[in-house]
């Protein structure tokens, strides 16, 4: 989500093995899952066409079909947050990479938003582990792609439809230290969560330096005023420890189906 360079890796550079279908990106074991054939779309000759909203919204339907069909079978999931600006061998990138390996050991996927920094580092640790990992990137200008450690990675154009995947399908949030993109994506799900849009839907807090303030401005100023109830404040949990993260992130398992026709 930030604008440090930190040695991502674009789509037409991607090192072997990798496949790529459409937008999503495949390596390592996720590389030898056989894909469906791909559909080749001739451009309209009315070129007008491609630049108005009924074609815009076809682009985002093509997303959100996207993601459906790649993510739907994807089991249980974690999405670690955090910082584009993470710097290799810093310590909040080691704990990335540590947080990642231990969801890889309770049976999770791991899912980022597939850049660099933060999301690189538990992108990182997954595949070092032997777990899923998976990045969900976006269409930015100071953003060069999916980081080298995604094994199964989709870009969007779209915030909001890839926000949709984050909060699909996974089943709980890490969020360490991060910028606007951090926040917003931390915010999103506890409005979703404080609604009842989503229920069961653990969020953890990772660093009580950086976040501190914010739970103390929560607490001092939102509930004190009356704008949030006191009760918010449990929506989520602030650790230092990656081991209680982890414990607090997978509090709770969704059932997966076993038998045709069950949802």
């Amino acid at each position: 989500m930030g604008s440090d360079h930190i040695s991502s890796t674009s789509f037409d550079a991607l090192p072997d093995p990798a496949r790529r279908k459409g937008s999503v990106v495949l390596r390592r074991e996720q590389a030898k899952i056989r894909q469906a054939d791909e559909f080749l779309f001739e451009a309209p000759r009315d070129t007008k066409f491609v630049h108005s909203d009924p074609w815009r919204v076809l682009r985002i339907q093509s997303e959100f079909i996207e993601g459906f069909g790649t993510l739907a079978e994807l089991g249980p999931t974690i999405c670690v947050f955090g910082s584009a600006r993470t710097h290799r061998g810093s310590e909040e990138y080691g704990q990335a990479e540590y947080i990642a390996r231990l969801l890889v050991e309770q049976g999770y996927a791991v899912m980022t938003g597939g850049g660099p920094g933060a999301m690189e580092a538990a992108n990182k640790g997954a595949v070092e582990a032997g777990g899923t990992s998976v990045g969900l990137g976006i269409e930015l200008p100071f953003e060069t792609g999916l980081n080298e450690w995604v094994d199964l990675g989709i870009n969007f154009r779209y915030f909001f439809a890839r926000k949709t995947m984050f909060l699909k399908y996974s089943q709980g949030f890490i969020v360490l230290p991060g910028g606007f993109g951090t926040l917003d994506e931390l915010f999103e799900a506890l409005t979703l969560v404080q609604t009842q849009k989503v229920t069961n839907f653990p969020i953890v807090l990772f660093g009580t330096t950086f976040w501190g303030p914010l739970v103390d401005w929560i607490r001092n100023t939102l509930i004190a005023q009356g704008t949030v109830s006191s009760s918010d404040i449990d929506l989520f949990h602030l650790t230092d420890d990656p081991e209680e993260a982890v414990k607090w992130a997978t509090a709770y398992r969704p059932e997966v189906p076993t038998g045709p026709g069950e949802a």
